[in-house]
């Protein structure tokens, strides 16, 4: 648990404090120090330990239907370098849990809408994929983010990734940011577009450029030290 060191001081001699109300909206939700009656409380954050010490949860998102799918792959691919980082890791199945679509008859009490909103709202970051169709990203992708709200992932970090089955381009990923930015999210400068993603990949499910390997790390390591900054600020 995250935890506050507090110290009473009288308002006189207060250079910097909280008033009583808002020290016990801190508390409230924090539940970390006390407050008392008529007194100024001057608040030192020491170390929010239980921050500090828990792993980075991280939701791996991808535009295409099932894991083995060339998205799923890159997805997984990137949820193994964070993994391998410290971080706790997920991935959201769509072939095992899909996601209804946004409007659809019993949509807005399908229990599996509500687990995943609740697993992205428990996250730190997200580590996102999509292929790239006309220009733009998949009715898959954009489906599943019609499912989240700024009150699930406002504020959290993203790595964007894309997928072509020609030449690269930066259409999808162009595309992922405006809309991350309406969800009041913050995706990374960092991001990765894998052009003919039919040949992207060994048998092992590895990247074949190493190059293109180098700068999935990059943006893994970049979505982790963000996410730990805003996390643990």
């Amino acid at each position: 648990m995250s935890f506050i060191n507090a110290f009473d001081i009288s308002s006189s001699s207060a250079g910097i404090g909280l008033s009583r109300s808002l020290a016990r909206l801190l508390w409230y939700k924090h539940n970390c120090f006390l407050v008392k009656k008529n007194q100024w409380i001057h608040l030192l954050l020491v170390l929010r330990i239980g921050m500090a010490d828990s792993p980075l949860k991280i939701l791996g998102l991808s535009g295409s239907i099932g894991r083995q799918s060339k998205n799923g792959m890159l997805v997984d691919l990137a949820l193994q370098k964070a993994a391998e980082m410290g971080a706790e890791t997920h991935f959201w199945d769509l072939q095992e849990k899909p996601l209804p679509l946004v409007g659809e008859e019993g949509c807005w009490s399908n229990p599996i809408v509500k687990e995943f909103q609740e697993l992205a709202s428990s996250c730190d970051a997200f580590l996102v994929s999509s292929p790239e169709y006309h220009g733009t990203m998949s009715g898959v992708m954009k489906n599943t983010f019609d499912w989240v709200y700024d009150q699930h992932v406002g504020g959290k970090v993203f790595g964007l990734m894309s997928t072509l089955g020609g030449m690269s381009n930066s259409n999808t990923l162009n595309h992922m940011r405006i809309m991350l930015r309406w969800l009041h999210a913050n995706p990374v400068s960092q991001q990765l577009a894998v052009g003919h993603v039919k040949e992207a990949f060994d048998e092992d499910g590895e990247l074949v450029d190493s190059d293109m390997d180098q700068r999935l790390q990059s943006l893994v390591e970049s979505v982790m030290k963000t996410a730990t900054m805003y996390r643990d600020s």
